[in-house]
């Protein structure tokens, strides 16, 4: 599959968030749209870039950005995740994998020598009109949000 570029029109997609309300990118048509992939819910790196993005929440609402998360954890887990660091933001549960492998942001990885399928840590910033503005590959998990406003 093809690697997006910046310019390039964001993969439109459905995905059901932890409450189990569908989200499509199409419904956010005239905002801007952070959408962040990450491994899993209570992980150290996935917690960090989390609090980060909440901590500077308002800052976010101000220049008229919606963040969106995405993981293959289920919707009971997005849920316990939000609710014990009080995330105001929608996490959507990729189970089948369709949105990550749609971003590419599902492939191989590698720890301790050996090969493994596996979440790809990438933000995308996608315009009002549904088109990429810019990608982050290598996320700074405690500094996401000062990455992706002087990206």
């Amino acid at each position: 599959m093809n690697e997006l570029k910046i310019g390039d029109p964001a993969p439109m997609f459905s995905a059901p968030d932890q409450d189990g309300n569908m989200v499509t990118l199409e419904q956010f048509r005239g905002k801007k749209v952070v959408l962040y992939f990450y491994p899993k819910d209570n992980t150290p790196g996935c917690t960090a870039e989390a609090c980060d993005l909440r901590d500077n929440y308002e800052k976010f609402m101000e220049r008229g950005y919606v963040i969106l998360g995405v993981s293959p954890d289920s919707e009971a887990s997005h849920r316990k995740f939000i609710e014990k660091y009080k995330l105001p933001f929608r996490l959507l549960s990729d189970v089948d994998k369709k949105v990550l492998e749609a971003y590419n942001a599902w492939g191989e990885k590698k720890m301790y020598g050996r090969s493994y399928m596996g979440v790809l840590r990438k933000t995308f910033i996608i315009d009002e009109n549904g088109i990429i503005e810019n990608r982050f590959d290598k996320v700074q998990t405690k500094q996401h949000t000062k990455q992706i406003f002087e990206g």
